[in-house]
């Protein structure tokens, strides 16, 4: 009887899962190296490296008015802890990427903002778990998570990594 061998993508594609589970399972959060990276990087900086990949992300969703009602209004989205965080806001058709405090804070651990984004899990359950937790103007931090769970969009970290 012949043994055969799986492709070597499904291999280096299972290996990798496997590794990936391994790490996460064993070593510490990176949240506090990412939070002493993130107070080093000035903010103009941020400003180039995320407005415009989230505004192109939610672009159709911008043109169709989706975000009139976020107008002049901020977020903070923020891992446990307290950094890194980011604060977002928008104004004149734009999603921004700003200094300082949100009206509402949206905080939770790097797993559940990738959960979130990649839309593995319903956002509802997410915060019904506390993986999510919404602080300040709650209201606005609903309608945002109302918001992205109603629109048709797309992100994953490994296509991210790839590009």
């Amino acid at each position: 009887m012949a043994f055969s061998l799986p492709p070597i993508a499904t291999f280096n594609s299972l290996l990798f899962e496997q590794t990936l589970s391994v790490l996460r399972e064993y070593l510490p959060s990176p949240a506090p190296v990412l939070g002493v990276i993130d107070r080093r990087i000035p903010m103009p900086f941020k400003q180039l490296a995320l407005e415009a990949p989230l505004n192109h992300l939610f672009a159709q969703a911008i043109n169709d008015g989706e975000f009139e009602d976020f107008e002049c209004r901020r977020i903070r989205l923020e891992v446990s802890g307290g950094q890194p965080g980011i604060t977002i806001g928008f104004w004149a058709g734009r999603l921004r990427v700003i200094d300082g405090p949100g009206e509402a804070t949206i905080r939770g651990s790097l797993a559940a903002f990738k959960t979130l984004a990649e839309r593995q899990q319903d956002p509802d359950q997410l915060f019904f778990q506390r993986r999510l937790i919404i602080e300040g103007d709650t209201e606005l931090g609903l309608a945002l998570k109302n918001l992205l769970d109603s629109l048709e969009w797309q992100f994953t970290f490994r296509q991210m990594i790839s590009n």
